[in-house]
């Protein structure tokens, strides 16, 4: 039998994306959300049918589907229905607590088609890149997210909607670069499948201060009597009192996770001489949840009061300190409360963590450091 060049040619085409698909791991087995969890919601806000992970129509903010794992660089695709209203979107970079969208990055899902598109349209960095076009159809659509710092593409059914450097932009340049995946639950309903992922070699270089119960024999008590404890990931402090890291940093973003008690009173040291406040070399980060304070909680003690970020009693935020010669900001939850650009002590020094009264326990999880 006589096989022309045209079937050649679209046997060829078609076979590909199949060869291409073999280096990605399905993310969604599509019978059950095994390997995913619903965080802030009910067990109804996230369902399986036909093949699809659906958003309950009643599921809204703050609830999520969480993926089991976090990526940093990556290639994810997939495929979202719309029909009439939808409204929904794809976390990525997302934090283990808190504001995905403001610490980590949302891709907007949205029916509407538009000849002008906004940050609020379908394929935006939402709520802060407006796409290149919209290209949505009723129906199962195509996407594609490809993740690989400092670039940030997105493609929906084929056609490029976003092609950013993220270390360009301002509002992008300090959110999360690993997290997880997740979908957004905004009071209407989606569905999305076939979500498979290809990870990319890691481009960040962090050094761990506290991860596990290992890692406290870096720590010293290197002022004052307080108790710190680990309690598996958790480490904790009470009393009054300093805890150092024996490591030395200048310049550095460092990240961790932080509850306390109400009313707790602590802090983050950086650059100090390894003695708490004993010492006049340090600066210190305040960790007070008192809105009327006059140094709330993210404030640069003494020298810049923070924009209060409404701390919840007894659950987990993030906080990322990001510390370059005479610049330091501090972010909670993905928003920056405090900036200020006149630091004078320019050496290294130790970071300490500061239990401020007995009574009232202070946690902290996750805790690295990226030397810049």
């Amino acid at each position: 039998m006589r096989i022309s060049r045209r079937t050649l040619f679209a046997a060829g085409a078609l076979a590909r994306p199949l060869l291409a698909q073999e280096d990605y791991t399905p993310i969604f087995d599509g019978t059950s959300l095994r390997g995913w969890t619903i965080v802030d919601g009910p067990d109804s806000s996230y369902y399986v049918d036909g093949g699809a992970i659906c958003v309950s129509p009643v599921a809204s903010f703050p609830a999520w589907l969480r993926s089991e794992r976090q990526y940093e660089n990556f290639d994810l695709r997939g495929e979202f229905f719309i029909k009439g209203w939808t409204d929904s979107g794809l976390y990525f970079h997302a934090p283990e607590h808190g504001h995905p969208t403001m610490a980590g990055f949302q891709w907007k899902v949205f029916h509407q088609k538009e000849d002008k598109p906004s940050p609020q349209s379908m394929g935006a960095v939402f709520p802060y890149a407006a796409p290149l076009k919209v290209t949505v159809h009723e129906g199962w659509n195509e996407f594609r997210i490809l993740a690989d710092w400092p670039r940030l593409r997105m493609w929906c059914n084929g056609e490029p909607v976003q092609d950013l450097s993220v270390d360009s932009r301002p509002e992008l340049v300090h959110k999360l670069r690993s997290g997880y995946f997740g979908i957004v639950a905004a009071s209407a309903p989606c569905r999305f499948r076939n979500l498979r992922v290809k990870e990319l070699p890691s481009s960040e270089k962090w050094i761990t201060l506290y991860e596990s119960a290992p890692d406290f024999a870096n720590w010293t008590v290197s002022e004052g009597k307080p108790d710190f404890f680990t309690l598996g990931s958790v480490l904790r402090g009470d009393g009054a009192g300093h805890l150092a890291h024996k490591q030395k940093f200048r310049d550095f973003e460092l990240q961790l996770y932080i509850r306390g008690s109400a009313q707790h009173n602590g802090g983050v040291l950086f650059r100090s001489a390894g003695r708490g406040l004993a010492a006049d070399k340090h600066y210190e980060i305040q960790l007070h949840p008192v809105e009327e304070a006059h140094f709330p909680t993210g404030s640069l003690y003494h020298l810049k009061r923070a924009i209060y970020p409404r701390i919840e009693d007894e659950k987990w935020f993030l906080m990322q300190l990001i510390v370059k010669d005479k610049y330091c900001l501090v972010r909670i939850d993905g928003q920056d409360v405090m900036e200020y650009n006149n630091l004078e002590i320019l050496d290294e020094g130790f970071i300490e963590l500061q239990a401020h009264r007995r009574g009232y326990w202070i946690e902290f999880k996750h805790v690295r450091i990226k030397p810049l």
